[in-house]
């Protein structure tokens, strides 16, 4: 961890033993090819039976889902950025010890469009569709001046709204589908409900169901971050998003480049957004078809730029004054937030640099030799940390000291004005962690143990630009137990407790690992979650390409 000297965070210095970091994360070389990863594969509309090896336990039942991007290409025309693949859903189906799979594109606009026409008609975040070829020189020329609409190619994740599920992006439309045989059901549209273009794919769920989502608004006078509230049940069968309400809307710093967000936190009774200097730049975004240029091309990273932790009260709606600061960094994914004795923990994955995001082109991911050892050694790798934010800092708050009387705790929150309170992390980590390359794709005991205080968390290892070993971090005395076997590629894991399930890591870990050296290699990995040991492997004869996110869906 830095330490701080100073008295506001414009006179803080960070002094961190950057040596030491370097030296346990020297460079990489001779990564093996994930090229195949990163291909376009085909479908199985139809459940297929897997390979068992070893033993899935009988009590798991339920559907593992997963999203990612399955086709690269149309025609001739191909994609820039992994993340403007179209989305393909996967099942793998488990019951009584045994597993089938599935997969299918979603049939969004964007996958039928583009198929009908053999070409990319539909533009993604990294990639511009031409105009068409078969108009003329005067309606291409004119087509450069029509905005950009936005993708339905929703291919982050699985989410939940009101019992039903959907798959999402970041854009304003979701899909509704049908977990059992990954029918695409209807196209829905944020806009329709409230005044958001967008909402992000990781809501929150409270115990009830209640769902809460951030999405920003676009107005004459700029932008807006707002906090969606959704509640837990339909008014009727086809009621989708309706009664969606904006609980409050935040001003950003700079209302012409807001801050790009992947996701938020949520503890009991607030909601934490976090401004980070990953910025939008909205004259280029606007403009990116009549400049010839991708959405991607509109956000950078801006390490002047401090980044701001708001806090919301879930109840009222009440931003509250204070706004918590640390130095410039990244983050993607939360990995759990909960209060105790007037504290707010925040547990994220964060990176000291915002320009990974740029780095995925899949001209990167395909790279070899050295030239791929070159795109991931320039990469900066997540680590865990933890913020402590105080609660309830007052006029009467001292100024200049740390706030965090925790004594196990050696993160640091010094409140500099009435309204500002500068924070640095903790590790949520050992020195062993850096030979895994960071973590990523967080996942917890979420049903029971979201906005509460907690001991587990499990993610991906990152010691090449894809996830490559499975983890398991034990907070109370910050050590790891580690799934790693050479050249295979595990997935985001998932969480499932086991029925009698009386501690917090019992149950197991699933996830889906990829083998780009053998020719339909694939198979769902089961590990006991407690630990950490290989229960069973089901194979299944298919390609896949690496994907994003998921959700496992219970079976009564």
């Amino acid at each position: 961890m830095a330490s701080v000297i100073g008295q506001n965070s414009d006179d803080v210095k960070f002094v961190d033993n950057v040596k030491t970091k370097e030296c346990m994360m020297s460079k990489v070389k001779g990564l093996e090819t994930i090229a195949p990863l990163v291909r376009s594969v085909e479908e199985t509309p139809e459940p297929i039976s897997t390979e068992i090896q070893g033993n899935i336990p009988s009590w798991i039942k339920g559907n593992l889902l997963r999203n990612g991007p399955g086709k690269f290409e149309f025609g001739n025309t191909q994609y820039n950025h992994w993340f403007d693949g179209m989305a393909m859903l996967h099942q793998f189906k488990i019951n009584k010890g045994q597993v089938t799979y599935m997969s299918r594109f979603l049939r969004s606009d964007a996958y039928k469009n583009n198929r009908e026409h053999n070409r990319i008609v539909m533009s993604e975040f990294g990639t511009l569709a031409m105009p068409d070829p078969c108009k003329n020189f005067f309606q291409r020329f004119l087509s450069r001046f029509e905005m950009l609409q936005p993708t339905d190619n929703a291919l982050v994740s699985f989410v939940k709204y009101k019992g039903d599920y959907y798959v999402s992006t970041e854009t304003n439309f979701m899909h509704k589908v049908n977990p059992e045989n990954l029918e695409t059901l209807e196209k829905v549209d944020w806009t329709k409900f409230i005044a958001v273009n967008g909402a992000t794919a990781h809501p929150h769920y409270d115990p009830d169901g209640t769902a809460y989502n951030i999405g920003n608004s676009y107005g004459a006078k700029g932008a807006m971050y707002n906090i969606i509230r959704v509640p837990p049940v339909k008014t009727n069968v086809t009621s989708n998003l309706q009664g969606a309400k904006i609980l409050c809307s935040i001003l950003p710093k700079d209302k012409s480049h807001p801050s790009y967000y992947h996701s938020f936190a949520m503890t009991e009774n607030y909601v934490v957004f976090i401004e980070q200097p990953i910025k939008m730049d909205l004259l280029k975004i606007v403009t990116c078809k009549l400049r010839g240029k991708a959405l991607s091309e509109g956000i950078y990273w801006d390490p002047k730029q401090e980044t701001v932790f708001h806090i919301i009260d879930k109840h009222t709606g009440t931003v509250s004054p204070v706004k918590y600061h640390t130095k410039a960094i990244s983050v993607f994914h939360q990995i759990n937030a909960f209060e105790e004795d007037g504290f707010l923990m925040l547990d994220m994955c964060c990176s000291d640099d915002g320009q990974t995001i740029n780095n995925y082109l899949i001209q990167n991911l395909r790279k070899s030799g050295e030239a791929l050892d070159e795109v991931y050694n320039n990469l900066s790798r997540a680590f865990p940390r933890r913020f402590v934010l105080p609660l309830h800092v007052t006029g009467d708050t001292p100024v200049s000291q740390n706030l965090n009387t925790r004594p196990s705790s050696k993160a640091t929150c010094v409140q500099i004005s009435k309204d500002k309170v500068f924070c640095q992390h903790e590790d949520l980590h050992g020195d062993d962690l850096y030979k895994h390359g960071g973590l990523e794709f967080p996942q917890i005991n979420y049903e029971r143990f979201n906005t509460r205080p907690y001991r587990y968390f499990y993610g991906c290892g990152f010691r090449h630009l894809l996830g490559d070993s499975l983890l398991k971090m034990d907070l109370m005395d910050k050590t790891l137990k580690v799934w790693y076997q050479s050249g295979f590629y595990p997935s985001e894991p998932a969480f499932v407790p086991s029925p009698d399930a009386t501690e917090e890591d019992d149950g197991v870990v699933l996830s889906v690992v990829l083998t780009p050296s053998r020719d339909k290699g694939t198979f769902l990995l089961v590990l006991d979650a407690k630990t950490f040991e290989e229960l069973g492997r089901a194979y299944v004869s298919v390609n896949m390409a690496y994907g994003f996110h998921g959700a496992f869906n219970a079976s009564a």
